[in-house]
């Protein structure tokens, strides 16, 4: 059967200025840990400090555009720009950081589901 969400749920983001995030599928809002799917809005001049993840994520630029910092084949840190039409696939255990000079709304779908425990922020 079917299972209608009916509003999801808003999240505290890591970064600086303060993202939105509403999680509509994921651990918080429907205790799915397979799965995450969240609508995220990001000012300008956001940045999280970088990650290196246990989960794939999938990444959808609905308006503005966003930098993704990772290394190159030679350990070099480079950024990679994917702007509003645009999507980017990050894979488990990649050094990534995510930012919005301008601000950006986007989609996040993470495999298995997003949690502070497998993000594996780099430290302050």
């Amino acid at each position: 059967m079917p299972t209608r969400i009916d509003s999801p749920t808003r999240i505290v983001a890591a970064g600086h200025p303060p993202k939105r995030i509403d999680e509509h599928v994921g651990r918080v809002n429907t205790g799915d840990a397979a799965v995450s799917v969240a609508h995220m809005r990001s000012p300008p001049g956001w940045q999280e400090p970088g990650q290196r993840p246990e989960f794939r994520e999938i990444t959808v630029v609905l308006s503005g555009a966003m930098h993704l910092d990772h290394h190159d084949a030679a350990g070099n840190v480079v950024t990679m720009l994917i702007a509003a039409g645009q999507s980017v696939i990050t894979e488990p255990g990649e050094w990534i950081r995510y930012g919005t000079p301008d601000g950006c709304e986007y989609i996040a779908v993470c495999l298995p589901a997003f949690s502070p425990e497998t993000v594996h922020r780099d430290p302050a």
